[in-house]
């Protein structure tokens, strides 16, 4: 008996071992994981723990100087580039390396090797789509530029420097919970990064949705729906604005008639497969004031991108000093230098471009070997590149991605819904490209000269950047590396046979628009169209048309404007759109006829002033109200769930409705009965309020703006104790505070330029990546708030030592 206990007993515990030292399913090792000296409880940070940095580190070059102030915003100071760029590393690294590490995965479509089949279609995504070869293709630029190349390997040894000193004690979190350890940084995983972003910005286009419309739409209907340049906008280059044209003659270029589209697209009567959809809120705000218009007697430059809300935070602050540069700003954890921010003499910060800059061409294949493809009445050879994607616990996928000169193939039937419908994807993105040159000449630039060299090297995302000097100059530009188009072009899937829908080249940068020191005493846009119709060059894209207003009505609004001012704008509620249309439609309203709910609905969006305040319950009426509008009004759009389609835009909508309220397409042809622009809109607010009373009986809530937009920052675990949630803010997409539940400022900056420099910040999130500290969410209350931190820039190492939490000298190792 006591030998049968004793097995017994030796059994359990070998198995719970066993159980104890593998991954089970989702879990990761338990032993490991709850061990109480190396596990999770490792990574729980207090406020006053002093962050692990050593005395010496192999591979610097000189002494290197770190403080950390209060905000726990890490100041460099080196004393030579490739230790600055090497230290950064290290630090952000500290910070949030697996941040970093994640997101170049991501785009180089190796998600599969961590979460096994589930990642598989992103993956084969990301790959066909060609961020992998992008990246590749970029450093191509880097043996050319000795700068940019030992940058970026300083960068990479400060991250590997830093990954070389864990266990798996010190592990970041998530490699715990996930079961797998960081792997070496190298130059590719930055270039990843950027074109992750470039991704971001300019991976969303209509070609395969118009191309769509265009089987059931008339040429003159759709460009009254889908218009290049609406009535009424307000470009970033002001109307009448003379524009620079170095090539003589555009007109060579030629023009792909919309009604003869045919010749030049590809018209399909089949369903053409979807794309990722389209974010709303991705955007930004930027503008500059000049000195004239200033209380300060100096420009103040503003920013505020608009991204995913997320912890940990799309951005980091930090400030880098070395010879020749002294910066304070943001940067993307990965990326070495400052993205957005200041120095001594000038500030920067950049907005989405919105140019289209992707075109799809349908190919032809000689036979199912796609060996070879149809152009010109030629057949060219392919190139195909296999792509090998691990999974964890499973075999690796092979995806075979085709390349023609067009680009990658990204649906050829193998990856798509019709087996018939070849896909190539032209994107500038795949250029070999250096934009990391951008940056590192602006952080240590000097003046509007300067700033322009810097430009040069920046092709995709077309961004507008704005800028400010302490001479007195303001300037906005956008730059990037835009395609020479024919009027129409880019708008549908192209014939990808013959070389008359070949790219024709690109527009000058000299010509790309551009302004310095307008009359009007200041320079900003909010993802508007950057000129009106006479710019010489055809573009397409897709643009804002509320938020640039407002910011320009307000910045006309007075003679001078201080950095509180700034504060206030770029915390503004106003919603124009909802001042535009809700009149109109309720209008349309029979008042007479409503019930006691009614009234106080109606009530309550008559009098309202327009503000999407977070305690406000008009906002929410309006939203629910125009949303059931929309999707009624534009059924012919939006119903074919197989068949992607898009609507009108907002803006477009509005017009539509009050200029044309007796169009045949007022009808909702879901029904049988025939709908009036009156009928839309009064079963819409009848929907709104039975909608608003459904939310209200099941959350037990009071529908205020903030609690049913219900804004949150999400981590990219779904592990709800790591989301950020219920933030009570208000703004919306279309309005300068532009936060909805998923998007919005994700860093505000206000630069007042002078002797000295003034700056004030604040992102949602906090420095640390690590769940478990209290650095991880520390500045959301400031951002909710609409309050910003003064930004600490010193001017030498011996400086701000009340505002310092943290200091050390960190020595290269004997």
């Amino acid at each position: 008996m006591s030998a049968f206990r004793f097995i017994l007993s030796a059994s359990l515990t070998l198995l719970l071992c066993m159980l104890f030292s593998y991954k089970i399913g989702p879990l990761p090792p338990l032993g490991y994981f709850l061990s109480p000296f190396t596990g999770f409880w490792q990574n729980a940070e207090t406020a006053h723990q002093s962050p692990a940095l050593p005395a010496h580190l192999s591979g610097l070059q000189e002494e290197v100087q770190v403080k950390l102030d209060t905000y726990r915003v890490p100041h460099i100071f080196a004393r030579n580039n490739y230790d600055l760029y090497f230290m950064q590393g290290y630090v952000v690294a500290r910070d949030r390396l697996w941040q970093m590490e994640f997101i170049s995965r991501a785009a180089s479509g190796r998600l599969s090797e961590i979460f096994g089949p589930r990642a598989l279609e992103y993956d084969r995504t990301q790959r066909r789509s060609g961020l992998p070869y992008a990246a590749h293709k970029a450093l191509e630029q880097f043996p050319d530029d000795s700068v940019s190349r030992e940058v970026l390997q300083a960068f990479a040894d400060g991250v590997n420097a830093f990954i070389g000193s864990l266990s798996y004690k010190n592990l970041p979190l998530e490699y715990k919970l996930l079961d797998y350890a960081p792997e070496s940084w190298k130059p590719y995983n930055t270039v990843l990064l950027l074109k992750y972003m470039a991704n971001m910005l300019t991976g969303k286009d209509y070609d395969i949705e118009y191309t769509n419309i265009l089987q059931f739409l008339d040429p003159v209907t759709f460009d009254l729906l889908f218009p290049d340049f609406p009535e009424g906008i307000d470009p970033i280059i002001p109307k009448g604005t003379p524009f620079r044209r170095t090539l003589a003659d555009t007109s060579k270029i030629g023009s792909v008639r919309l009604h003869h589209v045919s010749s030049h697209a590809c018209s399909l009567s089949f369903t053409l497969p979807g794309l990722p959809e389209y974010q709303p809120g991705v955007g930004s705000n930027n503008w500059a004031i000049s000195a004239d218009k200033s209380t300060t007697g100096y420009p103040i430059l503003c920013n505020d991108p608009h991204l995913k809300l997320q912890v940990p935070s799309i951005w980091y602050m930090m400030q880098l000093q070395a010879p020749g540069i002294n910066v304070y700003g943001v940067t993307i954890p990965g990326a070495p230098g400052i993205i957005i921010g200041f120095n001594e003499n000038i500030a920067w910060g950049v907005t989405n471009g919105s140019m289209d800059v992707r075109d799809w061409y349908r190919i032809v294949f000689k036979d199912e070997a796609k060996d070879a493809y149809l152009f010109d009445n030629k057949w060219l050879n392919t190139k195909k590149v296999v792509e090998e994607i691990k999974m964890r616990n499973k075999p690796s996928y092979f995806d075979t991605v085709i390349y023609t000169h067009h680009g990658p193939v990204v649906y050829d039937g193998a990856f798509g819904y019709q087996d018939t419908l070849m896909l190539a994807l032209r994107w500038t993105a795949h250029n070999p490209s250096n934009e990391l040159k951008t940056f590192y000449l602006l952080n240590r630039a000097s003046n509007y000269n300067d700033y322009l060299t810097a430009l040069n090297y920046f092709e995709c995302p077309g961004q507008n950047f704005v800028f400010a000097s302490i001479d007195g100059d303001i300037a906005i530009k956008q730059q990037g590396r835009f395609v020479l188009r024919r009027k129409n072009e880019g708008k549908f899937i192209l014939d990808g046979t013959s070389s008359a829908t070949d790219w024709q080249g690109y527009i000058p940068s000299e010509d790309n628009p551009h302004i310095k020191n307008p009359s009007r005493g200041f320079v900003s846009s909010a993802n508007q169209h950057p000129t009106d119709s006479t710019y010489p060059y055809y573009y397409t894209g897709i643009y804002e048309y509320y938020r640039n207003r407002r910011i320009n009505t307000f910045l006309q609004g007075k003679e001078k404007f201080s950095p509180e001012d700034m504060k206030t704008l770029q915390n503004d509620n106003y919603n124009l759109m909802a001042s535009e249309v809700l009149p109109y439609l309720l209008t349309q309203l029979d008042v007479s006829a409503l019930s006691k709910a009614g009234q106080e609905a109606f009530n309550d969006l008559a009098s309202w002033n327009f503000y999407n305040n977070p305690d406000l319950t008009a906002p929410t009426r309006f939203t629910v109200m125009w949303n059931v509008f929309y999707q009624s009004l534009w059924d012919e759009f939006l119903a074919e769930k197989n068949k992607p389609l898009t609507a009108p835009d907002p803006y477009n909508t509005t017009s539509f409705i009050i200029n044309h309220p007796n169009h045949p397409l007022i009808d909702n042809h879901t029904t049988p009965e025939k709908e009036t622009l009156n009928m839309l809109v009064e079963q819409a607010f009848t929907q709104m309020i039975a909608q608003i009373n459904s939310w209200t009986d099941s959350t037990g809530m009071v529908p205020v703006w903030a609690a049913y937009k219900d804004t949150r920052l999400s981590h990219f675990l779904p592990v709800e104790s790591f989301h950020v949630k219920h933030l009570p803010v208000g703004g919306d997409l279309h309005i300068v505070n532009a936060t909805n539940r998923t998007h919005g400022q994700s860093w505000k900056m206000v630069v007042a330029l002078g002797r000295p420099v003034q700056a004030w910040g604040v992102y949602p999130g906090g420095q640390s990546g690590n769940p478990g500290s209290p650095w991880y969410n520390s500045y959301t209350i400031q951002w909710v708030n609409g309050q910003y931190y003064p930004l600490l820039f010193l001017q030498h190492v011996d400086e701000g030592s009340e505002e310092i939490i943290f200091q050390t000298s960190i020595k290269p190792r004997p």
